[in-house]
């Protein structure tokens, strides 16, 4: 009997283990070393978002004369000498209100017009109202912050969901952290980062093991990207299973614990 008992709680366990998901692989970052020795991790050059339809831009004028610099700042005078409020969008209450970028890529600036801003980086953008500017001014400085600036992270992550950062500068490591990490379960060698250029959706294959990784042309997030981190082998598998498989798993399980107790107690 007790040589039964044994069996039965040996074929079990095998079970056990052959349903069983494989161990844990490249859970470090940055791990691989594709040259095959040590070096220096080269960093990506930042150039900057591209401005796109629906940005919101805080633009600021300054020179040396204040006076002058009034009408480009978004203030004009009205009829009773008072200062007027003449921005030409705003977001819901208590958020920032700044130059919104319309669907034909145009900002609607003080006194300089329509100016087709889709495609520039901000520094570009700084540069090309300068130029305009000193057309009216003397010497002219131009600051510009974006003050929408989305990015999403979605799948295997702890918080998933779509975020705004006060900086266009954000890493995918970054926007990672953002999403408080990956969760166990994420695939870290085959994330999907997907971009919108041209008027298409790129999709690149990010591998968060490769510290080469900081090279990448992807290294700097756009506005508007989606991170998705896919489910690793083992979440695949239990997710693409016959449903019972949970149900299984519990039979052999509690079938293993009677066993052992069984044993236990003829000894």
């Amino acid at each position: 009997m007790i040589i039964n008992l044994k069996k039965i709680f040996i074929l079990s366990t095998l079970l056990l283990l052959v349903f069983s998901c494989k161990p844990k692989e490249n859970m470090v970052y940055m791990d691989k070393d594709t040259s095959g020795y040590e070096q220096q991790v080269k960093q990506a050059v930042f150039e900057g978002s591209h401005l796109q339809t629906g940005d919101l831009l805080d633009i600021k004028v300054t020179a040396f004369d204040e006076n002058a610099v009034r009408p480009f700042n978004l203030h004009s005078m009205n009829q009773s000498g008072d200062m007027t409020e003449t921005r030409i969008t705003q977001t819901p209450q208590n958020n920032p209100v700044g130059y919104l970028v319309d669907n034909e890529g145009f900002i609607l600036f003080p006194v300089l017009g329509k100016i087709f801003v889709q495609g520039m980086t901000m520094s570009q953008l700084r540069q090309d109202l300068e130029k305009r500017l000193l057309e009216y001014l003397t010497d002219p400085l131009v600051s510009i912050r974006q003050l929408n600036f989305n990015i999403t992270v979605l799948g295997e992550v702890k918080k998933p969901g779509q975020y705004t950062s006060p900086s266009d500068k954000v890493t995918i490591l970054q926007a990672l952290g953002m999403a408080g990490d990956m969760t166990d379960n994420g695939d870290r060698t085959n994330a999907k980062l997907v971009r919108h250029e041209n008027g298409i959706d790129n999709t690149y294959t990010v591998d968060f093991t490769d510290k080469n990784i900081t090279a990448a042309p992807y290294y700097y997030m756009q506005q508007n990207d989606v991170l998705y981190v896919q489910p690793d082998d083992n979440k695949k598998i239990i997710a693409g299973i016959n449903p019972n498989r949970n149900l299984i798993f519990s039979i052999i399980g509690s079938v293993v614990a009677i066993t052992s107790i069984l044993i236990s107690t003829l000894k």
